[in-house]
């Protein structure tokens, strides 16, 4: 069975230059991710503060941190003075708190519009066809940078099914950044990041093709 090593450097060859790397650590060893960093990774993903924190101390900010958890507001304050980039804002009122808790430390934190591109109810994100209010709504906030979208999709067994949603998404990229300065699409994870990168991902949040199949150590939820 391939190591963090050889599977980091197998998909790092793989990947086109343009399209950067997020290794998702949720769960992970901190001497797994390190192995990881060795081995080329450059940002690390986290869906929870907390668990960040912790690694960051060991850590760092040798790497470029992405939150790509679901945040909280209780979790502002800790969140940005930790992450180089939040992937996941999904409302006015979360970028309100993001943009407040920023200017308290003089920091303006690049920032993804999650999309609901399956347009489920019990997922978070922004419906599609509110993507653009929300953007025209952030984009006055002076501590804020909106740098682009993401979007997860529905849980699929056929990667070939995610297709129409990152196409989705990709199509509502374009039209926003005509009159935004948005570089960022990042779409697809372990599974699924083949796709992402034919339909014009440029971030791929990868974690079990990296780190392998469940998680485990003093991180497991």
């Amino acid at each position: 069975m391939a190591g963090v090593k050889d599977n980091v450097l197998k998909i790092l060859s793989w990947l086109p230059g343009y399209v950067e790397l997020v290794a998702a650590a949720k769960g992970r060893r901190i001497e797994d991710i390190l192995e990881a960093i060795d081995s080329g990774v450059r940002i690390i993903g986290e869906n929870y503060v907390r668990e960040a924190e912790e690694k960051f101390i060991v850590i760092g900010p040798k790497v470029k941190w992405h939150f790509i958890g679901h945040l909280q507001k209780n979790k502002v304050k800790k969140a940005v003075k930790i992450f180089n980039m939040i992937e996941t804002v999904d409302s006015v009122e979360i970028a309100q708190e993001i943009d407040k808790a920023c200017a308290s430390i003089n920091k303006t934190m690049p920032v993804l519009i999650e999309v609901n591109s399956a347009k489920e109810q019990n997922k978070s994100g922004v419906l599609p066809e509110d993507v653009e209010a929300i953007i025209e709504n952030i984009s006055t906030l002076p501590h804020i940078k909106v740098s682009g979208l993401m979007t997860m999709g529905p849980v699929l067994e056929n990667p070939e099914d995610y297709r129409p949603y990152f196409e989705q998404t990709k199509k509502l990229f374009d039209r926003i950044k005509i009159n935004h300065d948005m570089k960022y699409l990042s779409m697809g994870m372990s599974g699924s990041y083949h796709i992402a990168i034919q339909e014009g991902a440029n971030l791929v949040r990868i974690g079990t093709a990296i780190f392998g199949g469940g998680v485990g150590g003093r991180y497991k939820k």
